[in-house]
């Protein structure tokens, strides 16, 4: 296939699984011989970005303001003099001034546009530009049909469901139990030491994540069946989230779970988290886009139990559906979790959720556009 110039188009390269698909992607046209360049505002991720050989162009087109109108011209200039073959928007405010920057090219000059419907966002007309694109990538099955529901006059041909991946390497498969893995932890948070089951609730500090869900099964586990059980929920301290840890410590104590529970940052081995824990926990209160939790933990070989619903409910169902649970059924949750725990379920032999299925159908998307 001919040399192709792709652009992606997003708000900035902070962090979050909107930026890490875009590194993904871009790293993979490189490897593939192809031009990347990402135009945004820029962050902490441009350096990760130029080590892989992509290009970076600092425009600020997420900036809600009537004065980001004013970015279309620069970004016209850029696919006009860099000879763009496609334009990938990854965001609604972009993929708004993509559309304008298109549109005043000539026809013939014109790159093609693609679109990733990473969540799901409210419907409206603000968020029905992420549906306008000449291919429409869903990060899962309920992402499609979320777009179909809502935005009805979508040709359901411009739509391919790409899934979010993994790097297999960094979850690989871990013994169940790990000795090693749960004395790492424990030497860094003291409470999590005991021979009980621990229980594991990555996720940041909102409340959309279910953390008071999660004290809660603790309680009943440890009044019932597993009285040693303790609970481990890193990301949920986080800077400028005060009040919000103090009401979970609150709920704790209220429970009697004094001594059982750890709310620490995030952690930056989370493969050993999960490889230490006997129990993964996926308890957010929306709907999510996808729920790489599920795929990371199951992956290095833990059981997961979660929420029934969006990309959560949907892995669960295809990967391992003894911890699927209707959606804030309380009870159902704690029979779920001590069944697990008492007889975890055989796991995946293959996690086909990867990083290079992933780049690889994103790349024969744009081969297919470009002919």
């Amino acid at each position: 296939m001919r040399r192709l110039t792709v652009v992606q188009l997003l708000p900035a390269l902070e962090s979050g699984g909107v930026e890490r698909s875009t590194l993904e992607i871009a790293a993979a046209l490189v490897s593939a011989g192809h031009r990347a360049i990402v135009v945004s505002a820029g962050g902490r991720l441009v350096p990760a970005l130029l080590a892989s050989g992509a290009e970076h162009v600092t425009i600020d087109i997420g900036r809600k303001s009537p004065a980001v109108l004013g970015r279309v011209p620069a970004l016209r200039r850029l696919l006009r003099d860099e000879g763009v073959d496609i334009v990938h928007a990854r965001s609604r405010l972009p993929a708004w001034l993509g559309r304008m920057a298109l549109a005043t090219l000539p026809a013939g000059r014109r790159p093609r546009w693609v679109t990733t419907v990473h969540g799901l966002n409210s419907p409206g007309r603000y968020s029905e530009v992420m549906a306008s694109g000449e291919r429409v990538v869903c990060v899962s099955a309920t992402v499609r049909e979320h777009v179909l529901r809502h935005y009805p006059a979508t040709d359901p041909a411009r739509l391919r469901v790409i899934p979010r991946g993994i790097e297999p390497g960094q979850f690989p498969r871990r013994p169940h139990p790990d000795p090693a893995a749960r004395q790492y932890v424990a030497q860094r948070h003291p409470e999590l030491a005991g021979h009980g089951p621990l229980l594991l609730l990555p996720g940041r500090g909102t409340r959309l994540k279910g953390h008071a869900d999660a004290l809660h099964l603790l309680a009943a586990l440890r009044a019932g069946p597993f009285p040693g059980a303790r609970l481990w929920l890193p990301g949920a301290r986080e800077a400028g989230r005060g009040a919000y840890i103090g009401e979970l410590e609150a709920l704790a104590a209220g429970l009697g779970l004094d001594g059982a529970v750890a709310f620490t940052p995030p952690t930056s081995r989370i493969a050993e988290a999960y490889a230490a824990s006997d129990l993964v926990l996926q308890l957010s209160r929306k709907p999510e886009a996808f729920g790489r939790t599920v795929v990371e933990a199951l992956a290095v070989g833990r059981p997961v139990a979660g929420w029934a619903h969006g990309g959560v409910g949907e892995l669960l169902a295809g990967m391992q559906p003894q911890g699927a649970v209707a959606p804030f059924d309380a009870a159902a949750l704690v029979v779920a979790a001590a069944s697990l725990l008492r007889a975890p379920p055989r796991m995946p032999d293959t996690i086909p959720f990867t990083l290079q299925a992933m780049q690889q159908s994103t790349l024969e998307l744009y081969a297919e556009l470009a002919g």
